[in-house]
């Protein structure tokens, strides 16, 4: 199965899953079990579902072959090279291929210009003003190859400028760009280029990233901070006739095989093998040089030899376009893709299963236990009619007495939840307090301040430091309060479930784990890239002070606002069961009071009271067990795999 065919396989796999949750959710809106907070939940999960991403970053120095490589992989069903591939800078910008069907198909491009103002990328995908725009005509191939040539554009300005903008340039050998006679540079025109093109791939969620080399991941923090560390796979392309040059020995140090960073989905692609291909030698001969310069690449890496996966892209594309199937086998290019289809899919589809698993059972397992005790209810109802067949008035005011007596006694005890709500409502201003953006904003004015008041490099550097470890411990607080919530409502849970017979199970649990484990990656990318003594030493206190707001305090604020997002709907989870058994429980114990009423009152006879309560409980039996089909539905989907090792079987 190649790559594209396993992505398929995995898109119809999420759309089947989001048809299996959208049932779901009409099953309950059409019994009048949906509630606020479950529609709100089961909108998100299926919004989730449909937004899902699958981001694959292509990294090197220039003229590795990227360009060519995303060509070979999935552009070839288009006959040409879609994406502009030739000698020298092909990419000058980071690019981003997509879509999005809510806007046109077209290239979007910010100009350079940009960088002078010191915001990041995501922030200008807020602006669309600040972007050309260039349509893109998808029914002529010679059309979208003219279209596409903006992103190798480059613009002339002066050395100053160029620098300004974060070039260096120069004769020296640091210098990645080169002045001219005449005291002018060629730097990119743009800064960043978002390509939306309705290639099948694309359209199934499919977004691939196309980097420069070292000037552009240099220059461009967020590409390290964010881009490149949320890919789900990153392709790193060598040459197969250098190996591994000092500038790639960089980026991969520095960029992806930094010391704790993330394994999962890094390769390292041995590109221009053809170059080695030689008619006065055997094939034998050609595949052991092949296999000596991957072992040396992979010495150099410090990586396994099976993580280098030597290809030729110009011919595989060439070998595709004319259905060359030797050519393609010689290519190598099948290996790299059955390694990321076999590797890639399906550490995708078992983040998505794991996490709407998760909500979805949380969200069955309510729906279900509110139907088990409206049934146990409607039962112990029958029970009770039943006993009073041929008994006299007595008995039947007896039997009223002790449901009333019960109902009493579980209203007493609705005082104890009531003060549950006023403590967890407590608590969670306390977590809040740790965990809100108003003590993020406090510690980055008192860091920012500090920074500018300071007078030595030691004092900028423990306000950087300061600045993570009061964040770190604001997360430790938050997740103090999480565990005092969490110890509460299971104590309440298991009172309640005794006393009064409720089926509360135990809370779903919560972490800020991933969240330290961002702030540490931060934190560590800081003290290599910003926090360090030639930094600090080489660069002007207000420019360093600057570049750590823009560039990193940012992403720790993206980490708390999501960390915000997930907190506040884990307590609205948390919560639910509760309130739902409550509810249901002091509903069907109005419902049994009444009926007994009714009896006593004569006002309806005892059999027709039993006959309409046993229709009733035939109508929840039926309830139940469409219930149960739907759940055996989407757990069967949620099993499935997408024919590729590594899967786990269903549960």
């Amino acid at each position: 199965m190649t790559l594209a065919q396993q992505f398929a396989a995995y898109s119809a796999w999420r759309t089947q899953l989001a048809a299996g949750i959208e049932s779901f959710r009409g099953w309950l809106a059409e019994h009048d079990l949906d509630d606020a907070q479950t529609e709100l939940r089961l909108g998100q999960l299926l919004e989730k579902l449909r937004e899902d991403r699958l981001h694959v970053a292509f990294v090197a120095e220039f003229s590795r072959g990227k360009s060519e490589l995303i060509n070979a992989i999935f552009f070839a069903d288009y006959g040409n090279r879609m994406l502009p591939s030739s000698a020298g800078r092909t990419t000058m910008c980071p690019t981003e291929l997509m879509y999005d069907p809510a806007r046109p198909p077209s290239i979007e491009l910010l100009p350079i210009q940009t960088r002078e103002a010191n915001t990041s990328i995501s922030e200008y995908k807020r602006f669309p003003d600040e972007w050309k725009v260039v349509a893109l005509d998808v029914d002529s191939p010679e059309a979208m190859q003219q279209a596409l040539r903006h992103v190798s554009e480059v613009a002339r300005v002066d050395r100053a400028t160029a620098e300004r903008l974060g070039f260096i340039a120069g004769e020296e050998e640091s210098a990645a760009f080169r002045v001219a006679e005449d005291g002018l540079v060629d730097v990119p025109r743009w800064r960043h280029a978002i390509i939306n093109f309705p290639h099948p791939l694309l359209q199934q969620g499919l977004v691939i990233l196309d980097t420069p080399g070292l000037n552009a991941i240099g220059t461009e923090p967020e590409l390290t901070l964010s881009l490149l560390p949320n890919a789900h796979a990153v392709l790193f392309l060598l040459a197969a006739d250098t190996g591994v040059t000092q500038s790639d020995l960089t980026i991969w140090r520095e960029h992806i095989g930094t010391p704790g960073g993330r394994k999962k989905g890094r390769m390292v692609v041995l590109n221009k093998i053809d170059g080695l291909w030689d008619e006065l030698k055997t094939p034998e001969e050609i595949d052991a040089e092949i296999a000596k310069q991957a072992d040396t690449c992979a010495w150099t890496l410090d990586l396994p030899a099976s993580q280098i996966f030597p290809v030729s892209a110009q011919k595989a594309l060439v070998a595709k376009i004319n259905d060359d199937l030797p050519l393609l086998r010689r290519s190598r290019l099948p290996e790299l893709e059955h390694a990321l289809s076999a590797e890639l899919i399906p550490a995708k589809q078992e983040i998505v299963r794991d996490n709407s698993d998760a909500e979805f059972s949380d969200l069955y397992a309510r729906m279900r236990g509110l139907l088990d005790t409206r049934l146990a209810g409607l039962r112990e109802q029958l029970t009770e009619l039943n006993e009073l067949r041929g008994k006299n008035k007595g008995v039947v005011e007896y039997m009223m007495g002790k449901v009333r007596t019960e109902k009493e006694e579980f209203e007493a005890g609705l005082q104890r939840y009531y003060a549950v709500r006023s403590v967890f409502s407590q608590l969670t201003n306390n977590l809040f307090a740790h965990l809100g953006l108003d003590s993020l904003r406090s510690l980055t004015h008192s860091t920012r301040e500090a920074m500018l008041e300071a007078t030595f490099s030691k004092t900028l550097s423990d306000s950087m430091k300061n600045f993570f470890r009061v964040a770190r411990e604001n997360l430790g607080k938050s997740n103090g309060e999480i565990n005092e919530i969490l110890a509460m409502l299971e104590a309440i849970y298991k009172k309640f479930a005794v006393e009064h017979g409720l089926k509360l199970g135990t809370p779903t649990g919560f972490s800020l784990i991933r969240y330290e484990k961002e702030i540490d990656r931060l934190e560590q990318w800081c003290d290599t890239h910003l926090n360090t003594m030639f930094q600090l030493l080489t660069h002007q206190k207000a420019n360093v002070t600057q570049k750590f707001f823009e560039e990193v305090a940012v992403q720790v604020r993206r980490a708390f606002e999501r960390a915000n997002r997930d907190a506040e709907a884990w307590l609205k989870a948390v919560m639910a069961p509760m309130e739902t058994q409550v509810r249901e429980h002091q509903i069907q114990l109005k419902r049994r009071l009444e009926s007994i009423k009714r009896i006593h009152q004569a006002t309806e006879t005892l059999e027709e009271r039993i006959g309409e309560l046993t229709h009733v409980e035939d109508g929840l039996v039926a309830d139940v067990g469409s219930l149960e089909e739907i759940g055996r539905s989407v757990r069967a989907t949620l099993g499935q795999g997408v024919a590729a090792p590594g899967l786990r079987s269903a549960a």
